[in-house]
């Protein structure tokens, strides 16, 4: 029996979330002084601690209640998060399609040099791969 998907978090969850991601496990004070740093304005500490315990009970999180200070560690890894967060939206804003999102993202912003060569590699390596795995095998030929 496959376990369900965690639920998507909503914005302020993912906002913790990616404190845990970078910062690793932390307390409530510790996360609670790095979202004031990335929103560059306070935060108040009961609105976090609450906001923890919700992500708790939506399996967003997990504690460690074995010191007297709780620790909080993500229990969802940030790529399994990032992949769930964008299939839902290319399927609600771009039907389903990666070429319109592609299209988009491209289209309506300045894309460096740099960043172009990196698309070219990524598109050469899933080429590359999609042949592998599509080619038959030599033993059933």
């Amino acid at each position: 029996m496959s376990k369900a998907p965690p639920p998507k978090p909503t914005d302020s969850e993912l906002e913790i979330l990616h404190v845990l991601w970078q910062h690793g496990p932390a307390t409530v004070r510790a996360i609670n002084d790095h979202l004031g740093q990335r929103r560059q304005a306070e935060v108040g500490y009961t609105t976090t601690l609450k906001m923890l315990q919700l992500m708790l009970d939506k399996s967003l999180v997990r504690r460690d209640d074995a010191d007297r200070s709780h620790v909080y560690r993500a229990a969802v890894r940030e790529q399994e998060t990032q992949s769930l967060l964008l299939d839902k939206f290319v399927d609600a804003t771009f039907g389903g399609s990666a070429l319109k999102l592609v299209m988009q993202a491209l289209g309506s912003r300045s894309t460096s040099a740099d960043e172009l060569a990196q698309i070219r590699r990524l598109l050469n390596d899933i080429e590359i791969q999609n042949s592998t795995s599509n080619a038959p095998d030599d033993d059933h030929a």
